[in-house]
């Protein structure tokens, strides 16, 4: 057994710190996995059941240079808070910075773009004079802006475990103190080298404060799906006390209070209807525009808008219990999750700082040995130039930002991505299986025909069924009750009840044994079924269940049971196929009848008189060789089958969203959002693709540019400031094309129908 825990970590930057955290994180005892993402700032660590130093994840955290806390309650909204903290920090920094450098950049960079202007200065204020002035403002962005680079690249550099503070401290420290000795002690140098390069200093901090700054902005809105679920949480209540309304914070209410809702206002917790009736629109969390009936015994969702009519409930759940809550938890967690996609930039990003220090050292040392004069300040800037253009945070944005916005995205739509590798997982899938009753059908069977041999009558055939099917569970043998009761026949309790899940029933009534369920069922109890078998036939050719009964040993009827096909199953089939998907379906029904539906909706594959305990094995058959499969079922009666295939997508009805056995929840019973989240999951793994292409691109083909490779060729030099520049680009490129998803349009809309038209989802 194991238990999860979740960090907020403070001051990562780029992929080189989420691998430190990790590295740190999985060396402590009793830790058995460990994810850290950048885009949250959070690190997900499953431990032993058992493990109670929790403190001491903290304290590892904290040995690999950075600060964490354990995360209590409702994290999204301390997720928002640091969020916004760090921010506006940023923006101060940025403001400082830039009020510093401006200066320098007019005076010393745009005076070169005016001739008449830099001679002037030269005349009035002198060289040396404006150095000095260089020299204090450069030192202000140095070591006030930029103390944050020396407070965790420092130490992560002794530690021998440098990351992007490590890279931009080196870079910026040595065109600094290059500058600082070509002001203060320029006779130490070789002669042509005295160049000072203060303003390279200052604008390269500014440029990657700017770039954190845009990033953090970008981040936060890619947190916005969790920001808009928590807002749908009502902050009062008007509950009932003493025969007296009162308006009471929800954090006060408890289980079995009564709440008091009136129209337009949002219902603040989970409860059952106990008085009143009206119209709730619940697309806050499912996506179904459509408000919902709500009438006594019914239940209600914190979160949802009372559109009309008036309700009073009794709260069921409250705090961390309710619907809403285990929404946002899930989300979370899919958020903080890594896929296997991942494990390429992990691997990468172990050695990449190391590797970049060491290509720019080469790279200074080559310059000096055999650049041109002055040699020392070419291999100076150039080796400044590698430090800075190598930062790799676009490497550790690239997947965690996508999966960020993209299960926001499904929650959004009403489906919850339980694990962020889930997301990978169904991008992946050749087959989607699907479970028939109450999965492709409303699961609401209905008695359609009765069908009797020898001196039986339909009366009595069904009163003899629906008496023995009156101990039933399963929805056939609910038809045939309800159609009992319907004509209002007088049903006896049967003796001696015996069931066998999904195959029949037996009991005795009124003296006599009977017997009801499939063909094969009464067969194997000896029951010459031959009479019957034409009719049940040709109940299966024209789609219906057919239900056998046998009475004393002697074949009496056939019943014929028909269970609705959704409205959304045809759709949902053709959308999925057109995907390149094949579809099957697992059914305990016959072949024929099987068949019969399959052909109506454009299945490719049939696994038909299929028992509840051999839908494991029905998933496995569809699993042989490379094949990866998806199941999509009730999500109870389903559990193992959902637990067996490579994606369980469990369906309900938005009430209970906590199911353990599936990697994927819809919110409701509409099928559509099958082919949705295939499309989602499809658009958001392009796009964490586009994104580690940019990233891993951008350093590959830049890194050699920085170092001067095109120099004796094209005479080009990639000055640090554009290295900085670029640097910054890159992450907020990354991050931008992450909240293209926010944009997603899912391919069937509310009605079922296509909704391809100037859809990103193609391209996102």
């Amino acid at each position: 057994m194991s238990q999860q825990a979740t960090l907020l970590v403070e001051g990562m930057h780029c992929a080189s710190c989420v691998g430190r955290v990790q590295q740190a994180l999985t060396a402590v005892p009793g830790v058995e996995t460990a994810a850290v993402n950048l885009a949250t700032g959070t690190a997900s660590v499953r431990v032993q059941d058992g493990f109670e130093s929790e403190e001491e994840l903290c304290s590892a955290v904290a040995s690999a240079g950075y600060a964490a806390s354990i995360k209590t309650g409702a994290g999204a909204a301390s997720f928002r808070e640091r969020q916004e903290q760090e921010t506006a920090q940023l923006k101060r920094n940025l403001v400082m910075a830039a009020a510093f450098t401006l200066p320098i950049f007019l005076l010393d960079m745009g005076s070169h773009f005016i001739p008449p202007v830099h001679h002037w200065l030269l005349a009035t204020v002198g060289q040396q004079n404006l150095y000095y002035f260089f020299f204090v403002l450069a030192s202000a962005v140095q070591f006030g802006p930029g103390r944050e680079f020396y407070r965790a690249g420092l130490p992560a550099l002794l530690r021998g475990a440098p990351e992007m503070n490590a890279l931009v401290m080196l870079g910026t420290s040595a065109a600094w103190g290059y500058s600082v000795v070509a002001t203060f002690a320029p006779g130490v140098l070789p002669e042509g080298t005295v160049n000072v390069y203060f303003e390279a200093a200052a604008v390269i901090i500014t440029l990657v404060l700017l770039g954190r700054w845009l990033e953090a902005r970008a981040r936060g809105r890619a947190g916005d799906a969790i920001q808009r679920l928590l807002s749908l949480q009502a902050r009062e209540a008007r509950v009932v006390r003493d025969g007296r309304l009162e308006l009471i914070a929800v954090e006060a209410i408890q289980a079995g209070d009564l709440i008091e809702v009136r129209p337009g206002e949002q219902i603040p917790l989970d409860g059952k209807v106990l008085d009143g009736d009206g119209h709730v629109d619940e697309s806050m969390l499912t996506g179904e525009p459509m408000p919902v009936p709500k009438t006594t015994a019914s239940e209600v969702v914190g979160g949802t808008l009372l559109r009309s009519g008036s309700l009073r409930f009794e709260v069921t759940r409250t705090g961390d219990d309710t619907v809403l809550a285990q929404i946002v938890r899930l989300v979370e967690e899919a958020q903080g999750s890594k896929l296997p996609i991942e494990a390429l930039v992990d691997r990468v990003t172990g050695i990449f700082v190391p590797v970049v220090i060491a290509v720019a050292l080469a790279t200074f040392l080559v310059w000096l040995a055999i650049g041109p004069e002055p040699a020392l300040t070419y291999a100076l800037v150039n080796a400044v130039a590698v430090l800075i253009i190598a930062c790799p945070c676009a490497m550790g944005l690239a997947t965690p930002t996508s999966i960020m916005v993209g299960s926001g995205k499904g929650a959004e739509l009403g489906v919850l991505f339980r694990r962020g590798d889930a997301l990978q997982a169904l991008r992946e899938v050749d087959i989607v299986a699907f479970d028939k009753t109450g999965t492709l059908t409303e699961g609401r069977p209905t008695l359609t025909e009765v069908a009797c041999v020898g001196a039986w009558t339909e009366t009595d055939a069904l009163r003899f069924a629906a008496a023995v099917e009156s101990r039933s569970e399963h929805p056939v043998g609910e038809a045939v009750v309800t159609a009992a009761v319907d004509r209002g026949l007088e049903l006896q309790q049967p003796e001696s009840f015996r069931s066998d899940a999904g195959r029949g029933v037996a009991a005795r009534v009124d003296g006599r044994d009977v017997v009801v369920g499939s063909a094969r069922f009464l067969e194997e109890r000896g029951i010459a079924v031959a009479p019957l078998r034409g009719i049940a036939d040709r109940l299966a050719d024209a789609g219906r269940t057919p239900i056998l009964l046998a009475v004393d040993g002697q074949p009496a009827a056939a019943f014929g049971v028909a269970d609705q096909l959704k409205d959304s199953s045809r759709a949902t089939i053709h959308a999925l196929r057109e995907k390149g998907l094949r579809i099957a379906m697992i059914t305990g029904d016959s072949e024929r009848t099987a068949r019969r539906v399959a052909a109506e909706l454009g299945i490719d594959e049939v696994l038909a008189e299929v028992l509840p305990e051999g839908k494991v094995e029905a998933i496995r058959a569809l699993q042989e060789g490379p094949t990866k499969v998806a199941f999509v079922g009730d999500g109870i009666n389903d559990a193992p089958a959902l637990a067996q295939a490579d994606v369980g997508i469990a369906i309900g009805g938005g009430t209970d969203v906590a199911i353990e056995a599936a990697e994927v929840v819809l919110m409701t019973s509409d099928l559509r959002n099958v082919a949705n989240a295939v499309a989602l999951s499809r658009a958001t793994l392009r796009n964490i693709r586009q994104n580690l292409f940019w990233a891993f691109a951008y350093n590959a083909s830049l890194i050699p540019v920085a170092a001067g490779v095109l120099y004796p060729l094209f005479g080009v030099l990639l000055s640090p400031i554009f290295a900085a520049v670029a640097m910054a680009a890159s992450s907020v490129c990354v991050v931008g094309n992450a909240l293209r998803l926010k944009r997603f349009r899912t391919p069937l809309d509310q009605r079922g129908s296509r909704s391809y038209a100037g859809s990103p989802s193609g391209s996102a």
